[in-house]
């Protein structure tokens, strides 16, 4: 979910139009496997676009009735809005600890899936997956409240950030394996699950886990009589989000 540049708050949009979700949506929130994704975009005159998919070809877009400042890839009707569940806890925290939101929404997706009830075989729990312990010293007094258990997951993950001098990969391998594994090793740990996890959060967060390229690419969204069509530049884009696609 690709959102980077200058954090934006989401408006507020009266509960009335929250009750129902669209369909793509609904799949990627609900209580979903890993798999389930949803992006969004905000072009630069700060529309948010929301879409169960990549857009990486010029996609029709639809109003969200009584949320103008929103457009999905799903029509939508009076009773339905796409606005991304947590999303809101998720933009205000990042804001908080310094963060990019996409990693913050990486981190959700490849830990939970987006489901706030969600309990790992070693007792990890809620949306950023914290363990009793962490919890505990994060002051996260309900790990399954996704605001309480977001606040905590998102100071923990900037804690890592700091420790390991703002290296994204040091930082969720200490997420995963913990700070004593990536302390021990010097870098990543040659743990399967512990790569794969940095690789997956890497991917999904719009970042390239290699380093060594010199060219960076990137990817931001403009919208153009109804559709959402992306651009790809060499030059950061001076409004709106965006993703680096390639280094």
């Amino acid at each position: 979910m690709p959102i980077d540049g200058e954090v934006h708050q989401i408006p507020s949009i009266p509960w009335v139009i929250r009750i129902g979700l669209l369909a793509a949506v609904t799949a990627a929130f609900a209580p979903a496997p890993a798999s389930a994704q949803i992006y969004a975009w905000r072009d630069a005159s700060g529309t948010l676009v929301l879409s169960d998919r990549e857009l990486n070809t010029p996609t029709k877009i639809y109003e969200v009735p009584g949320a103008p400042a929103y457009r999905t890839t799903t029509a939508a009707d009076e009773r339905a809005v796409a606005v991304p569940r947590f999303d809101d806890l998720v933009l205000a925290h990042a804001q908080r600890h310094s963060l990019r939101p996409e990693l913050v929404r990486a981190v959700i997706q490849v830990e939970s899936g987006f489901n706030p009830l969600a309990t790992s075989p070693k007792g990890a729990m809620g949306l950023m997956q914290l363990m009793p312990a962490t919890a505990r010293a994060l002051g996260v007094r309900n790990p399954y409240d996704p605001e309480d258990n977001i606040r905590g997951g998102t100071r923990y993950l900037r804690l890592l950030l700091d420790k390991y001098d703002g290296n994204e990969q040091l930082a969720l391998a200490a997420y995963n394996a913990g700070s004593g594994a990536v302390d021990r090793y010097g870098k990543v740990p040659p743990y399967r699950e512990t790569r794969d996890y940095v690789r997956k959060v890497a991917l999904k967060a719009g970042a390239d886990s290699g380093s060594s390229a010199k060219l960076v690419i990137y990817k931001s969204i403009e919208i153009i009589e109804g559709r959402a069509v992306p651009r790809y530049s060499t030059q950061r884009p001076a409004a709106g989000t965006f993703e680096i696609v390639r280094r």
